[in-house]
């Protein structure tokens, strides 16, 4: 007789409020939310649940942003507020450590035009990632204490609650596996002909992509780089930040092939990056991304194009794991030349050896499986463990 299994189903509701509050009337323990649903917690409180805000952002950007309006801690400085900006090119009063993470004067204007100001919803990203953590029982954050230890002690102290890293929350090595339309022969094949840490990957994921004067500019300097590459840019849409269609160099691909591929398609990330002949990964400092390089010990080669992107390669040369591609202060501009350069510090030039080194000593943290699954663990143990104590009630 066949064993009988548990069956799971997933809900969707439509997003309205009539529709969400029923969903909300099923989970009595606990709401783990992010920023987006601002509007969550007043109904939550009126419901008797307690929530946690989860964050895919890492704890350094949360402690960049601040304290929620009414924290109440000793490492907040009241006369602190950030008005011009100027303020946010230097890191926050309240940070009690030395660093130099914080945004450049070009990612600084976007932070203010682009996430403080009111966008089409009639509210701005910030006031949405204010009120949503607000009053949270916990905060859970996608990252790990051997990295950001600091900085998740801090963001507890800004918020007053308890924070618990959850690790890098790797995908399962069957959906790693997965060959969703066969392609990976192709590029396995191309890859198994390159010599062991000789190719660069590059990809900007899904939601962002570089604007056509910088698109040149990287493939320009790739070209003059000489190492062989495999570049992972898909066609962009509307919906990805960072405009209109973007076409390649006139004549790049021809002058490149047999050096370089440039996919035009999803690609397998992950399956590429651990393959032998990959040696650096050029990529946007997507917090996802740059956790799937650290897994294999990828150094990378950091080109941030969204605010906390900027915050995360900060945060990686801090640690001397890559190196960002030197930009103009005032409108984040690169040239081909300073491509090449950083491209030949991480992928070759003695002097780079250093980053080489310390991303294969991050492998030991992101690529730890066990140490992964206890954050996990952890955190579910605390869930249970506070499951009917409300918070504020």
């Amino acid at each position: 007789m066949a064993e009988t299994q548990k069956l799971h189903i997933a809900l969707f509701p439509w997003l309205a409020f009539g529709h969400i509050i029923p969903f909300l009337e099923l989970a009595p323990d606990w709401i783990i939310h992010d920023f987006a649903p601002h509007w969550l917690p007043p109904i939550a409180t009126k419901l008797g649940i307690r929530r946690v805000f989860f964050s895919v952002f890492n704890a350094s950007f949360l402690c960049f942003v601040g304290p929620s309006n009414s924290s109440t801690t000793d490492a907040v400085d009241p006369t602190s507020t950030r008005t011009e900006t100027d303020h946010f090119i230097v890191p926050p009063k309240w940070v009690p450590f030395p660093t130099k993470i914080a945004p450049r004067l070009f990612e600084a204007k976007k932070l203010i035009g682009n996430h403080m100001e009111e966008n089409a919803s009639g509210v701005s990203d910030i006031s949405r990632y204010m009120q949503a953590v607000e009053g949270a029982g916990a905060l859970a954050v996608k990252t790990c204490s051997e990295v950001e230890g600091e900085w998740l002690k801090l963001l507890g102290q800004l918020h007053n609650a308890p924070v618990f890293p959850v690790g890098s929350l790797p995908s399962s090595a069957q959906e790693r596996g997965v060959d969703k339309d066969g392609t990976w022969g192709t590029i396995v094949e191309w890859l198994d002909k390159r010599e062991k840490g000789s190719v660069v990957y590059v990809a900007f994921g899904t939601e962002v992509q570089p604007s056509q004067e910088d698109l040149n500019e990287l493939a320009l300097g790739l070209e003059q780089s000489g190492f062989p590459f495999f570049w992972a840019l898909r066609k962009r849409s509307s919906s990805v930040i960072g405009g209109d269609m973007a076409e390649l160099p006139e004549g790049f691909e021809e002058r490149t092939r047999g050096r370089g591929i440039v996919w035009p398609s999803w690609a397998p990330q992950f399956r590429i990056l651990a393959h032998e002949s990959v040696g650096g990964f050029l990529n946007h400092c997507g917090w996802s991304s740059v956790a799937e390089a650290f897994q294999l010990g990828r150094p990378l080669i950091m080109l941030p194009i969204s605010v906390d992107s900027g915050l995360i390669a900060r945060l990686i040369e801090e640690r001397q794991a890559g190196v960002e591609v030197p930009r103009n202060e005032q409108d984040g501009s690169f040239t081909r030349d300073s491509v090449t350069q950083t491209l030949r510090l991480v992928m070759k030039d003695e002097e780079g050896q250093i980053y080489r080194d310390k991303a294969k000593e991050m492998s030991a943290i992101f690529g730890d499986e066990d140490l992964q699954d206890r954050y996990a663990a952890n955190f579910v143990e605390f869930l249970e463990n506070h499951r009917h104590v409300v918070r504020g009630l």
